[in-house]
């Protein structure tokens, strides 16, 4: 079984939340006028039927549980679990660093949601998973550490100074570490994709190894979950359809978009004949939008491919050092 985890706000919704103003515009928009990252929705979809199993962690508040849902249900989306935020309990508790805190949030859920998969008792290795999150909070250290933990990496003494240093409630890190405790140990995350909505230089993830993928665009982590199969080459043509015709992306921008991954080092140069074949099959059926554009992208994909291949090395996943990165680890929070 493969899971792909998802965050809400700036990675799957054009969400803005940096003034009052915003978030009171945000709490009050109807579902229908929330606005969908382009490609967002159809990636989502296309993984769905293939077999992927998605879970929701926003740290949007449950009072928007219903707005949200009813959201996704416009967009087609299912779904198995849906966690959010409880920012009210957390206010009537004088919790007011919980508010914005997502250390203390997403980890405890990302452990428990693991400790509760694996009560199927299925082997530790067999439920993997895909983390979706973006770079306005603190998505990319926090799922890189609950990737390195259920691995194993994490000694329980770095866990707990993490806790601590990134202020996390005493009964929270309780909680945290006891869950931990019971989680069986495996290399299960594939791949942490950060949605580059503030435009954060790439170059700043490096800290967290091969396995975090900044990326521009859904097409991007279309061909990231292509080569690790975990997309079938239709959803990577979906994705590519719904930027041009609707986004007026050109031939040249979806191009593109493999070449600047591609550059990075975060494709293998693989499975690019599947795309092919599967426009081809497309093209002899008729009728298919964005055709030109499509075509110009496929055309262009081989030679990109073999530049992939030629630069692709294995590199190690290193351990990033998890206490010193604490005290900046969310990006609106610094300076304060």
């Amino acid at each position: 079984m493969h899971v792909a985890r998802w965050d809400l706000d700036k990675t799957y919704l054009r969400t803005e939340f940096d003034t009052l103003r915003d978030l009171v515009k945000t709490a009050l928009e109807r579902p229908d006028q929330k606005r969908t990252n382009p490609g967002a929705s159809t990636l989502l979809r296309e993984m769905v039927r293939a077999g992927v199993r998605v879970h929701i962690l926003s740290g949007s508040p449950e009072q928007m549980r219903r707005r949200l849902e009813d959201k996704l249900r416009l967009d087609g989306i299912t779904w198995d679990t849906f966690t959010l935020k409880p920012n009210l309990q957390n206010l009537l508790r004088l919790r007011f660093r919980a508010v914005r805190d997502q250390l203390g949030y997403k980890l405890p859920a990302l452990v428990a949601a693991r400790a509760k998969l694996a009560e199927g008792g299925e082997a530790a290795g067999a439920i993997t998973e895909t983390l979706f999150g973006d770079d306005a909070e603190a998505d990319a250290y926090v799922y890189s550490l609950y990737a390195d933990l259920v691995a194993g990496r994490v000694p329980e003494d770095v866990l707990l100074k993490v806790l601590e240093r990134g202020r996390v409630y005493e009964d929270i890190v309780a909680e945290t570490m006891e869950t931990a405790r019971t989680i069986q140990r495996a290399d299960v995350v594939e791949r942490v994709l950060i949605h580059l909505e503030q435009q954060t230089p790439p170059d700043d993830f490096r800290a967290y190894g091969p396995r975090a993928v900044p990326f521009y665009n859904y097409l991007q982590a279309a061909f990231v979950l292509h080569e690790d199969g975990r997309l079938g080459p239709d959803g990577v043509l979906r994705v590519a359809v719904e930027l041009v015709t609707e986004h007026l992306f050109d031939g040249d921008a979806l191009a593109r978009s493999y070449m600047d991954l591609a550059r990075r080092g975060h494709l293998k140069g693989t499975r690019i004949d599947a795309v092919q074949k599967e426009l081809e099959e497309w093209l002899a059926r008729g009728n298919v939008p964005a055709s030109e554009e499509l075509r110009s992208m496929v055309q262009r994909l081989p030679a990109m491919a073999d530049g992939a291949r030629a630069g692709w090395r294995e590199r190690d996943q290193p351990l990033p050092d998890y206490v010193a990165l604490v005290e900046a680890h969310n990006p609106r929070r610094r300076g304060k």
